[in-house]
């Protein structure tokens, strides 16, 4: 017994870091959404220090300008990690579900420069693209609504800046009620509001790979069952970033302006890869 409690000391003492890209801007110490309104505005004011903007990160700031609109739906493969950093969600959702992508948010533009919203552990956050980008570690794709539909847009981005004011906070038990969002809960739900329902939840258990990952599955369902007031289960319907059958991604709704591409290395890609105006 004594061995097992100090293994689990160690494991804990020795965890790997939880934190993605852009938590690590936060200064030491920070308190609350970094993304959120109060600092964004505080940023804006000069109270807080302006987002040091690297190369790389510039660089997809302007790629963002010269490809994302209004509306635009960004896909990503992100590094979100659970269970003291020891379980990699994002890629075992992504794994799982037959995806490229794990993460969604949704394009505004604002003052002329591109800006995502989306859902972070923190609550609704709305970040620069160039910022947004830091989070990826694989593949990035782009859709955006058929024109016939682009009337919605102003709805779309209307419920996306109400849910970023309320700060919503972070739903880690994937309810299907408002009370809290997670991200492709937050991108499907933005254009509901619209009146366009992209895609419709599939339950865990049903995800294309589900059964190649069981040791994942079933360790995610118990150990949610320490953590979370209702713990997860198989048959939790939840919306997903998808593929070409399925999810978001699939939605008839959309086309796609930027396939998706793996760029983890972060160069950024050719504006001729964008395939629609």
């Amino acid at each position: 017994m004594m061995q097992f409690l100090l293994g689990l000391v160690y494991l804990l003492a020795h965890a790997p870091d939880q934190c993605e890209a852009t938590d690590r801007l936060a200064p030491p110490g920070w308190q609350g959404n970094f993304w959120g309104p109060s600092a964004n505005q505080d940023r804006r004011e000069g109270k807080l220090p302006k987002v040091p903007m690297t190369p790389v990160m510039t660089s997809w700031q302007n790629w963002g300008k010269k490809t994302l609109r209004n509306g635009d739906i960004v896909f990503r493969r992100g590094d979100a990690r659970v269970l003291f950093g020891y379980f990699r969600f994002s890629r075992f959702v992504a794994n799982a579900d037959n995806s490229e992508f794990s993460h969604t948010g949704v394009v505004a533009i604002e003052n002329g420069e591109p800006v995502v919203y989306d859902t972070t552990k923190m609550g609704v956050a709305c970040q620069p693209f160039g910022v947004w980008m830091l989070d990826n570690v694989g593949a990035l794709g782009v859709k955006r609504l058929r024109p016939e539909h682009r009337g919605a847009i102003p709805k779309v981005l209307a419920y996306c800046q109400k849910v970023f004011q309320q700060q919503v906070p972070f739903d880690y038990e994937l309810g299907a009620d408002d009370s809290k969002l997670y991200c492709v809960e937050m991108t499907e739900k933005a254009f509901r509001a619209a009146g366009v329902a992209l895609s419709e939840p599939i339950a865990l258990g049903d995800m294309e790979r589900a059964n190649e990952f069981p040791v994942s599955m079933l360790g995610l369902q118990y150990a949610s069952g320490w953590v979370l007031d209702r713990p997860i289960s198989f048959q939790d319907r939840v919306y997903m970033p998808g593929n070409d059958h399925h999810g978001v991604w699939g939605s008839p709704f959309l086309l796609t302006i930027f396939p998706p591409t793996d760029v983890a290395d972060r160069s950024v890609p050719d504006l001729q890869a964008s395939r629609e105006k």
